[in-house]
């Protein structure tokens, strides 16, 4: 193989310096000899640290994945290493397509600092001219105090609604359904039971307590819309086990 004997360029990266080897040794890019291509790269790279040039970590990354390449190449299967010779050589066409680009741009450039001049001096004035209507500086300032009020936590009497709404608890209303419906057998309106709900909370609490009661099989319900009844199935509240609803 002919030795690298070329006065040491610079490159801008490791693709610039592969398409430089493949071109200059005439390998197809196409279908890369790996083996040609790692010898050629590894012996420029020790030629840059011989000469006391700086080499740049993409140079020895690229220097550390050919010789992997060119490792599993070597292995009785090899179809890992075909992939990344594909991989590697998608990259170097989309890399030597974007030089050919940015050289036909740099032609059509040609010529165009001829036309370049350098920066005129010119006098500003900071003093500030334009005249306002005292309506619209009362808005601007209206509407920066209020971003400023946006910021600040929300007053102490905006949580009193919050603070001072009574939960209602379950185990309360099912104290308050035994009450209503009265003995055990007695059949009521579903609808009774939220006649005296003074909250939403307290509505809550008695569809939950019904709930309850019906799948611990102390309530029947029956019907539906406004013809359901409910129907004590026990026969008094102190009987119950209270754990059932916590």
């Amino acid at each position: 193989m002919e030795q690298i004997s070329y006065k040491l360029e610079v490159f801008e990266g490791p693709m610039d310096l592969l398409l430089h080897l493949i071109s200059k040794h005439k390998l197809n890019i196409y279908d890369i000899p790996i083996i040609e291509l790692v010898e050629q790269y590894i012996a420029y790279v020790k030629q840059m640290q011989d000469a006391d040039m700086y080499v740049a970590s993409e140079f020895l990354e690229m220097a550390a994945r050919l010789v992997y390449i060119k490792t599993v190449s070597l292995l009785p299967v090899y179809e890992e290493a075909e992939d990344l010779k594909k991989e590697l050589t998608g990259e170097l066409l989309e890399y030597r397509d974007c030089q050919l680009m940015a050289g036909k741009l740099a032609q059509r450039t040609e010529g165009f600092d001829r036309f370049v001049r350098s920066p005129m001096q010119m006098d500003i004035d900071p003093t500030y001219t334009r005249l306002h209507e005292p309506t619209e500086l009362l808005r601007a300032y209206l509407n920066v105090v209020g971003k400023k009020m946006r910021k600040l936590p929300p007053p102490i009497e905006a949580f009193k609604g919050i603070v001072a709404t009574k939960i209602v608890s379950v185990e309360s209303k099912i104290k308050s359904i035994f009450k209503k419906l009265g003995k055990k057998g007695e059949k009521h309106r579903f609808r009774s039971l939220f006649t005296d709900a003074q909250s939403r909370s307290d509505m809550v609490a008695t569809f939950l307590a019904v709930l309850e009661l019906a799948k611990t099989k102390k309530l029947y319900l029956d019907g539906e819309g406004d013809a359901m009844r409910v129907e004590l199935l026990a026969d008094d509240f102190e009987n119950l086990d209270s754990q059932e609803w916590e």
